[in-house]
Order: C-alpha cells, then sequence, then structure tokens
C-alpha cells in the first residue's frame, strides 16, 4: 500500500513541510517524536533523548529564508511608515497597522516561490537540476501563479498579524517611552513591547495560523500522491470545517506553543532591530561629525 503522511514543523519564524513516503522518514534530522503532555514536557523530553542542540533543528534552512524575507519586511515597514507620516502628511495611530499589513503582504508575495522552491526542496530532497525540471513541468502545467501555491492563506495570516503587531508595538512603546521619560526607546522598551504585541497578534490571529497549517499539509499530500491541486479547499471552507468538527477550541488549537513560540521571537526580533538602527545611527552621525 502506498503510504504517506505530511507533517509541518515550525521553528519560531518559518513553516517547514516534510512529506514522508512509505513510512520513511523524510529527513535526516527529524526522528519519530515520544508522546508530549504538554509544551514543558516536550522541551523536557527532546532535550533528554535528542540533546539541547535538537531544539535548534533546522536553523540553516529557516536562515536562508528568514533573512532575505526579514530584510524587505523590516525595510519596506519603515519605508512605509515615513512614506505616509511625512511624505503624505497622514497623522493618526492606524499609520503602524496600513504600513505593517502591506511590508508583510510585500514580502510575502516576493518570498513564496523560494518558499515553495525550499519546500520541493526539503520534501523530496531534490538535487537543484531535478528541481528545474520540476519547477518548469509545474509551470508548464498550472502556469506562473503556480509558484505562489499557498499565497492566499499565508496573507491571511501573516498581514493581519503585522498590522495587529506594528499597531500594538508603536502604542506599547510610546506609552513605555512617556512612563519611563526617555525620548527614545532602549532596549528593554522595545524588547517588552515587541513580547506584548507579538502574543497580543499571535491570539487574535491563532485560527487564521490553524487554517494555513491545515491548507498547507493538505497541498503537500496532494502534491505527493499526485493528485490534481488546481482546486484545493478554500481557506473559508477548511475554516467552516474546522469549526464543525471542534467549535472555537479547533481554530484556536495550539494556543499556548504559539504564543510562547512567537512572543519572545518578536521580542528578540524588534530589539534587536531597533539597537541595530540606533548603532548605526549613531556610528554615521559620528563619522559625519568627524569628516567636519
Amino acid at each position: 500500500a502506498y503510504l504517506t503522511s505530511c507533517f509541518l514543523y515550525c521553528n519560531g519564524l518559518m513553516d517547514h513541510i516534510y512529506v514522508c513516503q512509505y513510512g520513511a522518514s523524510c529527513t535526516s534530522w527529524y526522528k519519530t517524536p515520544t508522546h508530549f503532555s504538554g509544551t514543558l514536557d516536550a522541551f523536557v523530553k527532546i532535550t533528554r533523548n535528542e540533546g539541547v542542540r535538537s531544539l535548534w533543528s533546522g536553523l540553516p534552512p529557516t536562515l536562508v529564508m528568514a533573512v532575505p524575507a526579514t530584510v524587505i519586511y523590516f525595510t519596506c515597514y519603515d519605508q512605509l511608515r515615513d512614506l505616509l507620516r511625512y511624505g503624505m502628511g497622514f497623522q493618526g495611530n492606524y499609520i503602524p497597522l496600513v504600513a505593517g499589513g502591506l511590508a508583510r503582504l510585500g514580502a510575502v508575495s516576493v518570498i513564496s516561490p523560494l518558499e515553495l522552491v525550499r519546500t520541493k526542496m526539503q520534501s523530496q530532497k531534490l538535487t537543484y537540476s531535478e528541481l528545474r525540471v520540476c519547477i518548469r513541468s509545474s509551470v508548464a502545467q498550472d502556469g506562473w501563479l503556480s509558484l505562489w501555491r499557498g499565497w492566499g492563506p499565508t496573507v491571511l495570516r501573516d498581514v493581519p498579524f503585522s498590522a495587529l503587531y506594528w499597531f500594538n508595538y508603536e502604542l506599547v512603546k510610546a506609552q513605555l517611552c512617556d512612563q519611563y521619560h526617555v525620548s527614545q526607546a532602549t532596549f528593554s522598551i522595545s524588547f517588552t513591547a515587541g513580547a506584548i504585541s507579538g502574543a497580543v497578534a499571535a491570539i487574535m490571529t491563532l485560527p487564521f495560523d490553524v487554517v494555513k497549517t491545515r491548507r498547507q499539509i493538505q497541498l503537500g499530500e496532494m502534491e505527493t500522491l499526485g493528485v490534481p491541486v488546481k482546486n484545493p479547499t478554500s481557506t473559508w471552507h477548511i475554516m467552516r470545517g474546522i469549526w464543525a468538527e471542534s467549535g472555537y477550541r479547533g481554530l484556536f488549537a495550539g494556543f499556548l506553543p504559539r504564543v510562547i513560540k512567537v512572543a519572545p521571537a518578536c521580542a528578540v526580533m524588534i530589539s534587536t532591530y531597533e539597537f541595530g538602527k540606533i548603532f548605526f545611527q549613531k556610528m554615521n552621525l559620528d563619522r559625519e561629525q568627524q569628516a567636519c
């Protein structure tokens, strides 16, 4: 019998789809997990059985995708925010919301084909020559839009998340700066604001994350089984199905792991980014003063 299984591995920044055929493991690093009773239990058992380093497994492919995606995302946000605020003269708390949503939309659209390429290489163990043939075949059969397969569910999750994240981040950061009477956010202020806003955005967009996960798994299994994927189940149809099966609990499945994953990730990224901006701004200012 032809056996296939698909699972989604998330490590805080990117999602990884792996499809296993004939019951065989599809990657060298993945081992069949034991039963986990909770997030803390999973940390303990993974560390005990596979070592601390296994908690960072899958990091190289994550960095390959996360670095360009993050560069595009943060750069676009800063530019759009300044354009709306200073270039076009708009004022109000909604500016970070609009800029954050548009920045994420642009980043997802640019990275989506690369994400598909990475997924194919990881799940099917293709060489670069085989990958080129596979992509050409996919484009010839389904058109260029096939390279953006899965774009819709990703946008539905990531765009609202980013819009809410930046909206809350700017508000919390401003409040903390006023509370501590500082004109510019410190590392601790940025870290705290990033964690709070990331947790809020993660909770509010969790149903879209659940739908995206199911949709990705569905597409991965359909492709492995050779089933046509021109008309996969729609996002809203999946959401209605989850609601019918499990109610609101199904749409908010994985609540605690997602918050534990997203909040510190957002805190580390934004505080590091803000620290880097301040550092290089100061360095450039010192250079200008020395040149004068």
